[in-house]
């Protein structure tokens, strides 16, 4: 039992009064002489046993009279907890990625969360709830409930440690409140960890939901496996984490145009394959039908007309090892020799390289270094007589210097297998033994924020890349080294190639950092946009000479096709599909929490706080029972002789 006012206990010292009335006796008594002494000493001794009945009788009802009234103004309550004095916080975290699509006993798992959290909390309680991408702060059901009815998916996915702390940043910094946070969600298994740390001031609820069959089919992903002059094979990955299927139809759209349709059986997962002309632009669709998870039984993909990558060789050295890797298929190759070299093209280029020129001319200096400030990338072949000065006056921009020339033999050994250049599948395995190519002079070379593609033996840097230029310490003639006739050769220079301009992939996963290249030109204060039907996005970009670098990461957030806009005229399409995380139905198992609210109903865990938050008064009891005690007093005192 609690009071609203314990400080008006201290009245209870008031029942010294009665007590000391009723024990000290100050009456002075007549004495008066009688004949018959017997019968009065009988009279006397009954008086006297009656009276100290009744005395006590009235003392013990006084006293409980009092302490009632006493306690009566003092308010009691019972309470669950510290309810009577304390303003009730609350925040609700709705779980709305794409796995509450899954059926529970009463549909989907957030459609149901939804209908029990507007008819269980109060209409006009004040509480804060979040979602994946939304918040509502300091707010009633009332207000919300449309919004609620209207609350879709979400491709945004929060963890539970990232949701649990967005939800603790809505409550006051007051310490006399009860903070409950109800936190609804499948809690899906990912790999974060999610040991939430319990308070005395915040009562955590977990309500986790969980569909009545963990059955899924998904497209998991799509990819090119080979290109001829006349086709190109195009894979699809499904993933089932259910039951056997023995016929599910794959269907592939081209626009919204059915282009081909098969049918696979699958356990755990099947690969299907599709043909498609390599002539033709596909804005592609595959589709599956699957009743569970809705989100991954479509994947968009595009194949687009791809640009040719623009390549400038200025040469003192013959180049056949550059027209060999740059073919007429994705590059366009240029050769020229130094002194026939047209500045004009230069701007127009996405690689420029350097083959051994024994000195660069000032003015290439210049270009060179505008190219690259505008997002070009360069590589440096040194010969093996340069002159340092004109080198250095432009390396120096890349924070490079060549120091002295070292006429040693030495292997290229070290290879930096975590660059770009290698990571991407150049590599089944590291290789610890191989042929080692070999050079027969080096430069020296100091370089800031560099980093070592390629090493000599001796930790010395063979290839250094500094953004986007690329330099080598060694000339690559076939008299001075054998690197044009290691296997790196074609990796190294193909993929420096292909990292100057990103052509757009197949597609992009929403949520991943993405980035792409469009060729086009813009006029001041242009922008390219992401267009499909009402949606126009206006991405992250980036604007060179000849390309737009786009980048991407939480927007789009709706998979579909989306056509890449300059003002109204379309440069390509590119495709955005949702994360496939969410696909396998496993959860996490709560039953271990400690000191941790655990449900799997809504309604449960709201009728739980509503009853921890209940006061019931008593002070009103305790007035009754003083009226009874008054009642008994008159009573006594009226009837008892």
């Amino acid at each position: 039992m609690q009071f609203k006012h314990p400080e008006l206990l201290y009245a209870l010292f008031l029942l010294l009064i009665p007590i000391i009335v009723h024990l000290f006796q100050l009456r002075k008594f007549q004495k008066e002489a009688f004949t018959n002494v017997a019968f009065l000493k009988e009279a006397t001794i009954q008086t006297r046993k009656s009276s100290q009945i009744k005395k006590w009788l009235i003392l013990y009802t006084r006293l409980l009279l009092l302490a009632a009234i006493v306690i009566a103004f003092a308010q009691p309550f019972t309470s669950k907890s510290n309810a009577f004095n304390s303003k009730k916080e609350t925040v609700i975290y709705l779980d709305n990625s794409f796995s509450m699509q899954a059926k529970g006993n009463q549909g989907s798992l957030l459609k149901r969360a939804i209908q029990d959290i507007i008819g269980h909390v109060p209409e006009d309680e004040n509480i804060s709830l979040i979602t994946n991408d939304d918040t509502f702060k300091n707010t009633t059901i009332k207000a919300i409930k449309n919004d609620l009815l209207q609350l879709d998916y979400s491709s945004n996915r929060l963890t539970p440690e990232a949701a649990l702390l967005k939800s603790n940043t809505f409550f006051s910094k007051q310490k006399n409140t009860l903070k409950n946070v109800v936190f609804i969600s499948d809690f899906q298994q990912d790999t974060s960890e999610f040991a939430p740390k319990t308070d005395s001031l915040t009562n955590l609820h977990l309500v986790q939901l969980k569909p009545v069959n963990t059955n899924n089919i998904a497209i998991d992903s799509a990819y090119i496996t080979e290109t001829t002059a006349t086709s190109i094979e195009l894979k699809v990955l499904i993933k089932n984490s259910g039951e056997p299927i023995e016929n599910l139809p794959v269907s592939l759209f081209n626009n919204e145009e059915l282009i081909a349709k098969t049918s696979v059986a699958i356990k755990d997962q099947v690969e299907t394959a599709f043909s498609l002309p390599a002539s033709k632009i596909i804005n592609g669709k595959i589709t599956i039908d699957d009743a569970n998870l809705q989100f991954d039984n479509s994947l968009f993909f595009n194949i687009n007309k791809t640009a040719k990558i623009n390549i400038l060789a200025i040469n003192a050295e013959e180049d056949s090892f550059l027209k060999r890797i740059y073919t007429d298929d994705e590059f366009h190759f240029t050769s020229t020799n130094e002194n026939q070299l047209n500045y004009s093209i230069i701007n127009q280029q996405h690689v420029i390289v350097l083959n051994e020129l024994n000195s660069i001319p000032n003015a290439l200096i210049d270009a060179l270094k505008s190219f690259t400030n505008q997002g070009g990338s360069l590589v440096v072949i040194p010969s093996t007589d340069i002159n340092l000065e004109s080198y250095n006056q432009l390396l120096n921009h890349f924070g490079s210097h060549f120091n002295e020339d070292i006429q040693i033999e030495k292997r290229i050994t070290t290879i930096n297998y975590s660059h770009p250049l290698y990571s991407s599948g150049v590599f089944e395995k590291q290789v610890d033994n191989f042929q080692y190519p070999t050079t027969a002079s080096f430069y020296n070379i100091t370089s800031k924020n560099a980093s070592s593609i390629l090493k000599f033996e001796d930790g010395k840097p063979f290839l250094n890349q500094t953004k986007h230029t690329f330099v080598f310490t060694s000339a690559l003639n076939t008299t001075n080294s054998s690197f044009k006739n290691s296997p790196l050769i074609v990796p190294t220079f193909y993929n420096i190639g292909k990292f100057s301009f990103k052509n757009p992939a197949l597609y992009y996963t929403i949520g991943n950092e993405n980035t792409f290249d469009v060729e086009t030109s813009l006029q001041q204060d242009d922008i390219v946009t992401l267009v499909n039907g009402d949606i126009n996005i206006i991405p992250k970009q980036q604007y060179f000479n000849n390309k737009v670098v786009i980048n991407t990461s939480e927007t789009p957030s709706t998979a579909s096709i989306y056509a890449i806009k300059n003002k109204n005229d379309t440069i390509k399409n590119v495709s955005y599909n949702y994360n496939r995380d969410e696909s396998a139905l496993v959860y996490r198992n709560l039953s271990a929490s400690k000191n941790l609210t655990v449900s799997d109903s809504v309604t449960e865990i709201f009728d739980s706080i509503k009853s921890d938050a209940k006061v019931n008064a008593l002070w009103k009891w305790f007035v009754i029972f003083a009226l009874a005690l008054l009642i008994i007093e008159m009573l006594i005192l009226k009837y008892f002789k």
